[in-house]
């Protein structure tokens, strides 16, 4: 999805004004179960309930560039006041580059989505519209009070914001499990969550990076989809997979991210 909104040197291209060791790059991944790979598998036993994964897109980013420094505190199931009360310590005036995903939880969205799997399509369009109005309403000034938190610590980093995929491909009638209506809805509700999400990064100054046309193509009924339908454990079920993380939240987190700093190597 997104929009789930930057490097010198970057996969195939090298623009750099000097050294390209001269800056540090000092790299803290926050967010929710998108960010620390809830459903990617390979979990660090350390990490508890919050499922890091070894595949998670912050992983696969620092690995590949090698940053000074690396702290990953996503944790699946966090909020905003999750975040800001237990992920932005991680923060500091030497943090170079910041990437999150928070927001979902927040809107209720995995209780949207018992809802929409058990129930009726009535009540899933009303859990739908629900969430839609606290997207619209509410969640935009705790997204706008979590940004100032995020810039006050870490005033001079990138911050690169991204979004959330659809969950299912737009004409799949035929497809196995929720009926179309039920997919449609779904969908909206996670085009409106990025539309509130991108207003409040612009509002912030930082950068929203789009998840939805990496994972274009690969939703759920596509076929060759990049997330989860109901799997166990249930707690999976519609995160991205390995490959989603791979295929679709690392590139959206390396455009964003090359336009601005110098990386080590070649990405």
């Amino acid at each position: 999805m997104v929009t789930f909104s930057a490097f010198a040197l970057t996969v195939g291209s090298v623009t750099v004004s000097g050294p390209a060791s001269a800056a540090a790059i000092n790299y803290v991944a926050l967010g929710d179960s998108y960010s620390s790979g809830t459903g990617a598998g390979g979990y660090d036993p350390g990490a508890g309930v919050c499922n890091r994964s070894a595949h998670a897109y912050p992983k696969k980013w620092a690995a590949a560039n090698s940053p000074d420094s690396f702290k990953f505190v996503a944790c699946s199931g966090a909020t905003i006041p999750t975040v800001t009360s237990g992920q932005l310590s991680a923060l500091s005036s030497s943090t170079t580059l910041v990437s999150v995903t928070v927001g979902g939880n927040d809107a209720g969205f995995g209780k949207v989505m018992e809802t929409c799997v058990l129930r009726s399509t009535a009540s899933c369009k009303t859990a739908v519209g629900k969430a839609e109005g606290y997207m619209e309403d509410t969640l935009p000034g705790r997204l706008d009070t979590l940004y100032g938190a995020i810039r006050s610590k870490a005033s001079s980093a990138r911050v690169v914001v991204l979004g959330y995929p659809r969950l299912y491909l737009k004409n799949s009638e035929g497809c196995v499990g929720l009926n179309q209506t039920k997919r449609g809805v779904l969908n909206g509700a996670a085009d409106t969550l990025n539309t509130s999400i991108e207003k409040a990064v612009a509002r912030a100054g930082f950068v929203f990076s789009d998840v939805r046309d990496e994972f274009s193509g690969h939703e759920l009924c596509s076929g060759d989809g990049w997330l989860n339908s109901v799997t166990w454990p249930l707690g999976d079920s519609y995160h991205p997979t390995a490959r989603g993380h791979a295929d679709g939240y690392l590139p959206a987190l390396k455009s964003a991210a090359r336009r601005s700093l110098a990386v080590k190597r070649d990405a």
